[in-house]
């Protein structure tokens, strides 16, 4: 089983699905940006994005269909910038009476390779303590304040996982933690209840993938070794594996990422994990697309290998 949210989560969700179907995507309901943040304040309803990505990554085939959920609006009033995914998931909701049931019925549709399920069903927003002393709510506004994050909260703080959640961790032979946004895509399922015990008491062996680059507002600065111990410190136990990208980037990319205040995240250096009993799974695992993203099979093949 896999846990995160975001692109990251989809981008491994696409590679794992051409070896097994046996996955389970445990993703985070805490965004409150672009179509899935309107659908959310306007409709009261859980957060459709990531969970609709996870989707599509999992059909089976690329088909019509596929773009059609991934299709957003360019234009019309009320409906510019909403993704048709997104509309079609908050309307089977309200037909099949609950989200979970709804994320069942669209997976029928899309011939899903495994299960999709939000990591909790309660409506709950992000919190953050920042450096500065200040408290800042919802994932949108912790992204862009522009200090460090000293730690999360959800609201309400108390929220109860969905109970099938519980069940795949235990049940898994491997849990994936990432990759994806630190903070606002992989920390949030951490801080439902019983999900860190969960991982902690489970046979399966557990991974953790690092990003490739940092993140500005989130990981500014941030080596592996940084994002490896925010993720100890929510988990509160260790992993086995923490995968991580030892490719370089072409400065055309690097170029584009520095006007984000991005850079490569620095390679974790093993004899800071002897402690911890971690392994480091050091590969190349950039894409050849025009961003810095994970390449899916490569990554899918790094972790398959370690469990084989």
């Amino acid at each position: 089983m896999v846990i995160g949210g975001g692109t990251g989560l989809a981008v491994l969700l696409k590679g794992l699905k051409q070896y097994t179907s046996q996955l389970t995507a445990v993703v985070t309901v805490s965004d409150d940006g672009g179509s899935s943040g309107r659908l959310r304040a306007e409709m009261g309803v859980l957060p459709p994005g990531d969970i609709r990505s996870c989707l599509v990554a999992l059909a089976e085939t690329e088909t019509l269909m596929d773009q059609v959920f991934q299709h957003r609006f360019g234009q019309g009033n009320g409906l510019q910038g909403h993704n048709l995914g997104n509309l079609l998931l908050v309307a089977m909701t309200e037909i099949a009476g609950d989200f979970v049931s709804a994320i069942k019925e669209v997976s029928k549709v899309l011939k899903v390779r495994g299960k999709v399920m939000p990591s909790t069903l309660e409506h709950v927003a992000l919190g953050a303590h920042m450096s500065d002393g200040t408290t800042v709510y919802g994932e949108t506004s912790i992204r862009s304040y522009g200090q460090r994050i000293e730690k999360l909260f959800l609201v309400p703080e108390l929220c109860l996982p969905v109970p099938e959640t519980i069940d795949a961790i235990m049940e898994a032979d491997a849990v994936v933690i990432g990759p994806g946004s630190l903070y606002t895509s992989i920390i949030p399922n951490l801080l439902v209840q019983g999900v860190p015990e969960a991982i902690g008491q489970s046979p399966a062996r557990t991974f953790y993938v690092s990003n490739i680059m940092t993140e500005s507002g989130e990981t500014d600065d941030y080596e592996a070794m940084d994002h490896l111990r925010v993720i100890y410190d929510y988990l509160k136990a260790p992993l086995d594996y923490v995968v991580v990208n030892s490719g370089s980037l072409d400065e055309a990319r690097l170029k584009n990422y520095q006007q984000e205040k991005a850079r490569p995240v620095t390679p974790v250096q093993r004899e800071d994990l002897k402690a911890w009993g971690t392994a480091v799974i050091e590969e190349n695992l950039i894409s050849d697309s025009a961003l810095a993203w994970h390449d899916s099979d490569k990554l899918a093949r790094a972790i398959l290998k370690a469990l084989e």
